[in-house]
């Protein structure tokens, strides 16, 4: 009988050792098991670690040399990279049931018991032994490091209540509790931001890592541990709460450098992947390619920006957090109109203001000008970088005013006038502002005639922010909106009593 021919419903029917070694059953490691079923998916064409975008030719490929040769894992990395997601993906490549020794705390194997508790059951029972199956979810332990962690949480100590309650004296192994590691032999053990752990706590993995063996309390225990090892990390020189250390670096096999998304699309890809958009958001706003980029293009410039700590990184959750709020921004505006559905503007970008200011940490520059700014500052740039892929750009006629496309719109403000963009207008309101700027919707037909009319209103709008980044038009916010006026006539316009421009924290 080939055992790895049997049918799982079957496999869970053998429930003893001794049918588990009629059935023709054979130990291997973990590393050996990783590797087989990693070969066996290469085989087969079938795609490893799927859902994972912008890592095809760099991580990946690094990932499955690595398992290829069995060996522990560091991801090294910025926040927000899919490190401890890729670590999680990899019990995909376990068997999906593995054989244990019933009542085993270290989940022996059957045909390779190492706890002296299963080799006395063995010994006892023979091959009426009792075994359990082992599903491949329950085969992986994380472990968050933090100053508080232990080497008892770890490894294990001495259990005073349990040598009190079995009478036995305290040279006895069965007094040992054992920890997180020994209790995931046969499995997958992942500490992330190991620079956290204490200097001494990592000296305790030496033998782990080397020997597969571990000391308790004086104890002198040989227990061949069988675990792959799945480490996280910052890089050690961006952090000043840690770092690891060179001894046990060195016994590190592979050390996996994780990377942002190099493309506006690969970043699409996972924010699209990643945010959790109701059904009802969906059936209420409509939205398009360009918001989706501009979110994308934040993330971009705040990992460019001098007021943002590149050391610290700029995770992807930024783009997640931000899209989900965009949507959520229309939706609330669609609530208070009473409307069923409604189009995603420019104004509803205040909406991804509280999650750009919650996920990037600002150098001293940065806290000088408040991460609100900051925040604002990023939207425009965005805002900046995408407009010249939609319309010509601005710096081409600064000499050649009169042949300007956008003359028109900015003579009407140099007369003098102005519009208010109300964040939460209704959508009638919102189309009037924008009709009522001359030159405004002609700009939008000459560049973009063939686009369906919510997309050309949302241009309309994304044109005049992007006229005032090009410093043609002045912005200014305002409580409950934006309004964009002639850029000389507000530089000399003093503010009166009553008015809302230069709010407070902008």
């Amino acid at each position: 009988m080939n055992y790895q021919e049997i049918l799982p419903d079957k496999l869970l029917r053998i429930q003893t050792l001794g049918a588990l070694k009629a059935a023709g059953y054979q130990p291997k490691s973990i590393k050996q098991e990783l590797r087989n079923n990693l070969i066996a998916r290469l085989h087969k064409k079938e795609e490893v670690f799927k859902g994972i975008w912008g890592y095809e030719e760099t991580v990946i490929p690094d990932l499955q040399r690595a398992i290829l040769s069995m060996h522990n894992i560091n991801l090294l990395g910025l926040r927000g990279q899919a490190k401890t997601r890729l670590a999680r993906m990899m019990v995909e490549l376990l068997d999906e049931y593995i054989p244990v020794l019933k009542g085993s705390d270290l989940n022996d194997d059957p045909l390779k018991p190492i706890s002296k508790h299963a080799k006395s059951t063995i010994d006892e029972l023979g091959n009426d032994t009792p075994i359990i199956w082992q599903h491949r979810e329950e085969r992986y332990t994380e472990k968050l490091a933090t100053p508080d962690v232990s080497v008892a949480d770890l490894i294990g100590d001495v259990d005073p209540i349990k040598a009190a309650s079995l009478k036995l004296p305290y040279s006895d192994e069965r007094v040992i509790h054992y920890g997180l590691i020994p209790r995931s032999n046969r499995g997958i053990f992942v500490i992330n931001e190991l620079p956290d752990l204490q200097a001494r706590i990592q000296v305790a993995l030496f033998n782990i890592l080397q020997e597969g063996d571990i000391q308790i309390r004086g104890f002198k225990l040989r227990l061949p541990l069988d675990i792959q090892f799945v480490f996280t990390a910052n890089p050690e020189d961006y952090t000043n709460r840690g770092s690891i250390v060179t001894p046990l670096k060195d016994r590190i096999d592979s050390q996996i450098i994780t990377h942002y998304p190099k493309s506006i699309e690969i970043g699409k890809k996972i924010t699209t992947q990643e945010a959790n958009i109701k059904k009802s958001q969906c059936e209420m706003v409509k939205t398009n390619e360009l918001a989706s980029d501009l979110i994308e293009q934040i993330a971009f410039e705040a990992r460019e920006s001098e007021y943002v700590d590149a050391k610290s990184g700029v995770s992807a959750r930024l783009t997640i957090s931000a899209y989900e709020n965009l949507v959520s921004a229309a939706e609330r505006r669609a609530l208070i109109n009473g409307e069923k559905e409604t189009y995603i503007r420019v104004s509803d970008f205040i909406g991804a203001i509280p999650a750009i200011t919650g996920k990037v940490e600002l150098v001293y520059e940065g806290e000088q000008e408040g991460p609100a700014i900051v925040a604002n500052n990023l939207v425009g740039k965005a805002i900046r970088q995408k407009f010249t892929d939609f319309f010509p750009n601005p710096e081409a006629f600064r000499k050649q005013k009169e042949k300007s496309p956008y003359a028109e719109i900015t003579g009407w403000f140099s007369d003098g006038n102005e519009i208010d963009i109300i964040n939460d207008a209704n959508n009638k309101d919102y189309e009037n502002k924008l009709n009522n700027v001359p030159g405004l919707k002609k700009l939008i037909d000459q560049y973009h005639k063939k686009n369906d009319s919510e997309f050309k209103l949302f241009l309309m709008e994304f044109a005049l922010h992007g006229l005032s980044e090009y410093s043609l038009l002045s912005k200014k916010p305002l409580t409950h909106g934006t309004k964009f006026k002639d850029l000389l006539s507000s530089m000399f316009s003093i503010p009166g009593p009553g008015d809302e421009d230069d709010i407070d924290g902008y």
